[in-house]
């Protein structure tokens, strides 16, 4: 039987672990008798999108250049949704919102389900950052990355305090300009927006440059 392949293994190590985030949900509603944080199990469906046009898009650059259509509609998706792996780390403010049984418990639950949300989407992020790597260099692909985490600080704002989706970019792109409108236009007026981002961006900036770094520590190894 032939070895699958890491890359495979580690889909399915991302499978496992959502499973788990799902069961720990089962036991805490049936434990409560409430289906109360099931928003979880949407918001962890959400987060795997990224990674599914993280993989198709670099199937696509194989065989076509960037600048195709079909590798600008992926990066587009992409982009769009990889914020909602992120965001899942806001979901900690409902942890006190409801009264329940065990609070510890849904504190383990709601780190299953963020952690495997924020892995999805910074596997999703590494293989994007290895193909601008590959075609731009490192400082400019690293400046790409960071501008990346920069827009989905923003669009964690944007979800969490103004309550716009990812698929409202595609259609109903009109309605989020005109809400942002004065924000972009008088940023200072709107510290908490400031705030927000900032501290999402320097979060999430030291948590994927520890995670790149790590990769490339282990690949020496991996190839021995």
């Amino acid at each position: 039987m032939n070895k699958k392949s890491p890359g495979v293994q580690f889909i399915l190590a991302l499978a496992a672990s959502s499973l788990v985030s799902a069961g720990l949900f089962a036991y805490g509603a049936w434990r409560n008798s409430s289906l109360e944080f099931s928003y979880l199990l949407w918001n962890l469906f959400l987060a795997w999108l990224p990674l599914f046009f993280a993989v198709s898009l670099v199937r696509v650059l194989r065989r076509k250049r960037w600048s195709s259509w079909p590798a600008l509609g992926l990066s587009i998706l992409w982009l769009v949704f990889l914020p909602n792996s992120f965001y899942m780390i806001s979901d900690f403010i409902h942890l006190l919102e409801v009264q329940r049984v065990n609070v510890l418990y849904d504190a383990v639950m709601f780190t299953s389900f963020i952690y495997t949300g924020v892995v999805l989407g910074f596997s999703s992020l590494y293989l994007v950052h290895l193909q601008l790597r590959r075609r731009l260099g490192s400082r400019l692909a690293t400046a790409g990355i960071a501008m990346t985490l920069l827009i989905c600080s923003f669009a964690v704002y944007i979800g969490r305090d103004l309550r716009w989706n990812s698929w409202d970019v595609l259609t109903n792109p009109g309605g989020l300009l005109f809400d942002l409108s004065d924000r972009l236009q008088h940023p200072a007026a709107y510290p908490r927006m400031a705030l927000t981002v900032a501290s999402f961006f320097v979060l999430l900036a030291s948590m994927y440059g520890l995670l790149w770094c790590g990769a490339r520590l282990l690949r020496p190894a991996r190839a021995s």
